[in-house]
């Protein structure tokens, strides 16, 4: 008998922002591990905290935007900073993977899309650490609170692990039904 095929031990997720980015270390869908904002202002700084977070918390999986779902409002340097980190991914032996906004809509929510908001205090009740940096309620003539994309860092991983142990799942159960064939 095969030993259980287990997930993805540690996951990085990583959302840019204005000045920065925020991101996500977890250890399993419940463990986190760190979070928080890095600065990352001039040419090529977000790759260089990028690569040092990389090389800190050795994760076996970088969880990043899908910017080709039809949903994707990312602009600019939000856009360049998530088409780049592949290619950091790959020169550390990382896995990629990408988590659309819809995706993680619909992983919060049971009866239709969950706002930013709404996942930000779902993951604050699961995750009490994240409390404090829980921005206050948003109106709309203001801009997003750069917290927030600590809150989309962790849902992006967090639904990663989600995903996976779905496409497991799928794949044992086509396992399951496929007849063996011997030689």
């Amino acid at each position: 008998m095969n030993p259980p095929c287990r997930g993805p031990r540690r996951v990085l997720a990583i959302d840019p922002s204005r000045r920065g980015f925020g991101f996500a270390v977890l250890d399993g869908p419940a463990v986190l591990v760190d979070w928080g904002l890095k600065r990352a202002k001039g040419k090529g700084k977000y790759l260089e905290r990028a690569t040092a977070l990389i090389r800190r918390y050795q994760p076996e999986v970088l969880v990043v935007e899908r910017t080709s779902d039809q949903g994707c409002r990312r602009r600019g340097r939000a856009l360049r900073v998530i088409k780049n980190l592949p290619a950091l991914a790959r020169a550390h032996h990382l896995r990629i993977r990408r988590i659309s906004r819809r995706m993680v809509q619909r992983g919060f929510s049971a009866k239709g899309p969950a706002t930013k908001r709404q996942i930000a205090v779902t993951l604050s009740s699961q995750f009490p650490e994240l409390a404090p940096y829980l921005p206050p309620v948003r109106k709309p003539w203001m801009s997003e609170d750069e917290r927030m994309a600590i809150f989309d860092a962790v849902a992006f991983a967090h639904v990663s692990y989600e995903t996976w142990r779905r496409e497991r799942r799928a794949l044992s159960l086509l396992s399951l039904e496929t007849p063996l064939h011997y030689a």
